[in-house]
């Protein structure tokens, strides 16, 4: 959500920053721009739409200063436009800011702003108050000014901030939104995700709450909010920009879907001691602190809340301790019952999400113990965990994710399985056969997208003019139901709707009528005559059933239009394999609709605001 990049050296800052500024569009944005420092005055360049549109703007603009600031902007206050876009100026166009997140008091700042100090405002955003707000302290010290700004505003942000009398700095500020500092030489970065600078330099520096730095061509100065010096190490990124690439696929999210095997496998293995057993890198409970919590969350949003469900499946199975699974937007307002014989699991694919981030802090007030399974290292939600438990999916660009759900859960196994086994709930047995089942996973899922993928795609073809679709299941298929909606929703925009098929008869068979689309998960073996009979219910009223089973199951085909297999393999490990169809189904549905699917609208990867 939103994107920040800022250059401070002896290059052509407007190239690099615009070329940054690209490498973030999977954030999901709808307007861009970029303000350099040229000639003792701010130039500044912005426009609605995508960053193509920016550069037709700036065409053969002499913008050759060595200092920018550049922004993709995902709306919050105002509708996307060039006045709302970023950056905004203060009022004599000396100051220029790039933002992150929400002012929550900016109503209270405007009123102070335009009642003591005259000022205009030309936008309707939040932003813009940060500028003016620099601008009325600012007297030749840009830091100062900075400080004397942040500690009047409340929210969560991160910003970034130039001015016109001093040509070779930036000054940025985080608090609650990710921002990293990249280090070059003679030239520095500032920016809100790792792949906008992996063009450029490996070494960064994680910025942590509440902090400023201050960036020149030939330093970085961290401060904290007493404005004393912070010394912090070096974070070297491993991965390349290569990672980030397509490869030959039309669409990340494609490249992504078929990079899962190889996903799971290196979350997997990597895990695994030469005994069999599971070795929790990045975990340091005792087998006393395992046995003594009484309770489990998990909280998440979105694609990670779902990869929780299935975790509460598999640890109240496995572990047998009871497991409550919460919106994390909703967990912290509802004074959750939590102490210190809790276990608090936060998911989050880019370990930034703020409401989750926010609900690990309550969680930690109260005195649980904090776990958390991400993908990024390094990121705000590791940081702050007292465990953390990194999925090995790689670079997720797209913005519907994919590899990262699968590997979280994953995760959610192998922590089922080391906590059942410690508390003595599951045997040694049971314990090496479910592990042996999972190894075979990788392969199975390889030939689960070779057999299916062409079949998924010529479906697709017949059914993506459908504009209502439900997704039913029972048990571990209704938790993937609930992924296979949002999947299809979030980049065919098509509306549907997943519920568990048990709760058809209590209401919602009332919307099914001829033609209606449901999908429906049958791979769960002990449920399977349950669920042919809940197909039954909508196939007689009229449904277009499109059905997911185990190979071998056959006698789901006289109920469906069309059926899905997957290979066969223990019931509670399914969530692995079935969710894949669903993933190309809605592909394959958004791109004959020609939707824009690695960024779909008004959507973003990271999300950084309640």
């Amino acid at each position: 959500m939103c994107g920040i990049v800022g250059y401070v050296g002896r290059e052509n800052a407007r190239e690099i920053i615009i070329d940054g500024l690209k490498r973030l569009e999977y954030r999901g944005y709808d307007s861009a721009g970029i303000a350099v420092v040229q000639n003792g005055k701010i130039l500044l360049r912005k426009h609605v739409g995508g960053i193509a549109n920016l550069e037709n703007l700036i065409g053969d603009d002499p913008m050759t200063s060595g200092t920018g600031i550049g922004h993709t902007r995902w709306a919050t206050h105002g509708a996307p436009s060039d006045l709302n876009a970023h950056p905004h100026l203060n009022g004599d166009g000396t100051i220029a800011v790039v933002h992150n997140g929400i002012i929550e008091n900016y109503v209270e700042l405007k009123e102070m702003l335009v009642r003591d100090h005259g000022v205009v405002f030309r936008s309707e955003t939040d932003t813009e108050v940060i500028a003016h707000l620099i601008g009325v302290h600012y007297n030749g010290d840009l830091e100062n000014a900075v400080y004397e700004a942040v500690s009047e505003m409340r929210g969560a942000y991160a910003i970034s901030v130039i001015a016109a009398a001093e040509p070779e700095k930036i000054v940025a500020v985080r608090k609650d939104a990710p921002l990293i500092a990249g280090l070059g030489q003679g030239c520095n970065f500032i920016a809100s995700d790792i792949p906008a600078l992996l063009k450029y330099v490996k070494e960064i520096y994680l910025i942590e709450n509440n902090e400023m730095v201050v960036l020149t061509p030939d330093s970085v100065k961290i401060y904290d909010e007493n404005r004393q010096e912070v010394h912090r190490d070096v974070f070297h990124v491993t991965w390349d920009a290569d990672a980030a690439e397509k490869e030959g696929y039309d669409h990340f999210m494609l490249k992504e879907i078929y990079e899962q095997p190889k996903g799971l496998y290196e979350t997997l293995t990597r895990r695994l001691n030469e005994d069999g057993t599971i070795k929790l890198d990045g975990i340091s409970m005792t087998k006393e602190e395992i046995e003594g919590f009484t309770k489990i969350y998990i909280v998440a949003c979105g694609t990670a809340y779902h990869a929780g469900l299935v975790g509460k499946y598999i640890i109240e199975k496995l572990a047998k301790v009871p497991v409550e699974v919460d919106v994390a937007s909703e967990f912290r307002y509802r004074d959750p019952f939590v102490d210190d014989k809790t276990l608090f699991i936060a998911i989050s694919q880019s370990g930034e999400t703020l409401d989750t981030l926010a609900a690990l802090r309550e969680a930690k007030r109260k005195g649980a113990r904090v776990l958390s399974v991400v993908n990024v290292v390094g990121s705000s939600v590791a940081r702050e965990s007292d465990d953390v438990f990194y999925t090995w999916a790689g670079p997720e660009i797209a913005v519907a994710s994919t590899k990262a759900y699968t590997t979280q859960l994953m995760c959610m196994y192998l922590i089922g399985l080391h906590m059942g086994y410690v508390r003595g709930t599951i045997n040694r047995e049971y314990y090496d056969q479910f592990i042996a089942d999972l190894m075979t996973i990788p392969d199975k899922l390889k030939d689960c997208l070779a057999k299916n993928a062409g079949i998924i795609e010529g479906l697709s073809k017949m059914l993506y003019n459908k504009e209502q679709v439900f997704f039913i299941g029972r048990g571990l298929d209704s938790s993937v139901s609930y992924e296979g909606s949002l999947k299809l929703k979030e980049i065919s925009y098509i509306n549907s709707f997943a519920i568990a098929a048990g709760e058809l008869k209590h209401g919602t068979i009332a919307l099914m009528e001829p033609g209606t689309l449901v999908v429906t998960l049958a791979t769960q073996d002990f449920l399977y005559e349950k669920m042919l009979s809940n197909i039954q219910e909508v196939k007689a009223r009229g449904a277009h059933v499109l059905s997911i089973a185990k190979e071998g199951n056959t006698a789901i085909e006289a109920h469906s239009n069309e059926v899905i297999y997957i290979p066969a393999c223990r019931d509670e490990i399914t969530p692995l394999l079935s969710v894949v169809p669903l993933q190309l189904f809605a592909y394959y549905v958004a791109k004959e609709r020609g939707c824009n699917i690695d960024k779909p609208k008004n959507l973003a990867k990271s999300v950084t605001v309640e």
